[in-house]
């Protein structure tokens, strides 16, 4: 028969409860009509799915069924009404229980049976602070101060007068939950009057007002690690708003920010340093002094014949690295500077000079004269 009960399961007459049990619930979560919107077959299958099981998982009825048929047992339709966790309007048949489940893949556990007692954990914080690039290299302690939701010390989160307590909320019977049913379906909420508590304040704390939080200043020290970047997050646990009700509190969540600093530019965990040179030390090659971030200079030698905007490498002088060993490089980028203004003196050796690099008629140096032969010039010039 394309209507019996059992083949609408898919059982035997003679299957067990649990068989039963386990049918219904592979059948329902494919044809749900959460699954299947728009689907008018699959919610037809389902209203059958649920009748079968209706029928089948009470003893009376299914007696009644496999003696009379369905019409036997046919009529027995929800109220519509508000009621406790637990699908009673069905035909006795915990529908609650074996919609958990689904209920849970669909809503996130919103239909498991008895809801969620446990209170909630509260809200996370978040708070900025701005640093200069000494202090993320160092590392270093900052003030915080901020404002946040903070447990009731007279009530201690319970929000009720001290010397009293919490009763059992009538309306979901303790359940923390409500079930509203029409027809076949029913849809389960948190209670309205006790928040999925299962219970209310019978007397309010006078500080609190019965909410169990108060809002009050923090402050607080947090660390900043060496090697920090912009736009790191540092997470202070049990540092946010504290939960409802006695529940856990949230985290503080400290965004960084490092200020751009006059000297480096920061790549990664390199620092870049700009070295401005005159014509004479790119040209000639020097040493020079470079500055660094942990409080000691550095030397660094030119090449002769450097040419604007070169990198040279210092190893280890950069940044620390953020949770490693080691540091990053410093590096050194070349700033050749042409002088604006000339005396008269320095713009005749200059044109001298110039003349010397034009002495094969091509504007290029012969490769055979050694460049030191020109350092007497440089010095003439610029005193090097």
């Amino acid at each position: 028969m394309a209507d019996d009960y059992y083949s609408i399961l898919g059982v035997p007459r003679n299957a067990s409860d649990a068989e039963v049990k386990s049918a219904f619930r592979k059948l329902a979560m494919k044809h749900h009509p959460d699954r299947n919107a728009g689907n008018k077959d699959a919610e037809a299958k389902f209203k059958k799915i649920n009748q079968a099981y209706e029928t089948l998982s009470d003893p009376k009825k299914r007696r009644l069924y496999d003696q009379f048929g369905e019409a036997a047992v046919s009529g027995a339709a929800g109220a519509g009404r508000p009621h406790p966790e637990g699908f009673s309007d069905f035909g006795g048949a915990d529908m609650g229980e074996m919609f958990g489940d689904i209920f849970e893949q669909f809503f996130g556990g919103a239909g498991r049976r008895g809801g969620s007692r446990s209170s909630a954990k509260g809200a996370d914080l978040k708070y900025e602070v701005g640093i200069s690039l000494d202090d993320a290299f160092h590392g270093t302690e900052m003030p915080v101060a901020f404002s946040r939701v903070s447990r009731c010390k007279t009530c201690r989160g319970t929000g009720a007068m001290p010397g009293t307590g919490l009763k059992r909320c009538s309306t979901c019977r303790g359940t923390g939950r409500v079930q509203y049913a029409q027809g076949f379906f029913s849809l389960s909420q948190v209670c309205p009057d006790c928040g999925g508590q299962g219970d209310v304040v019978e007397k309010p704390c006078p500080d609190c007002g019965g909410k169990g939080r108060i809002r009050s200043q923090a402050q607080l020290s947090v660390k900043i690690p060496p090697g920090i970047y912009d736009g790191a997050t540092l997470r202070v646990a049990g540092e946010g708003d504290a939960g409802p009700r006695g529940g856990e509190p949230g985290d503080l969540y400290v965004l960084v920010r490092v200020k751009a600093d006059p000297r480096f530019e920061r790549r990664e965990d390199d620092l870049i340093y700009e070295k401005p040179l005159d014509i004479a030390e790119a040209a000639l090659g020097a040493t020079v002094d470079v500055p660094t971030l942990d409080d000691a200079s550095a030397s660094i030698k030119i090449p002769p014949g450097s040419q604007h905007g070169t990198l040279l490498r210092l190893r280890e002088r950069g940044m620390p690295r953020l949770n490693h060993r080691g540091r990053g490089d410093l590096l050194v980028r070349l700033k050749v500077e042409v002088p604006r203004h000339l005396n008269d003196r320095q713009r005749v050796l200059l044109e001298e000079f110039a003349r010397t690099l034009r002495h094969d008629g091509g504007g290029a140096q012969d490769p055979s004269k050694d460049p030191q032969q020109d350092s007497g010039i440089f010095k003439k010039i610029f005193g090097h």
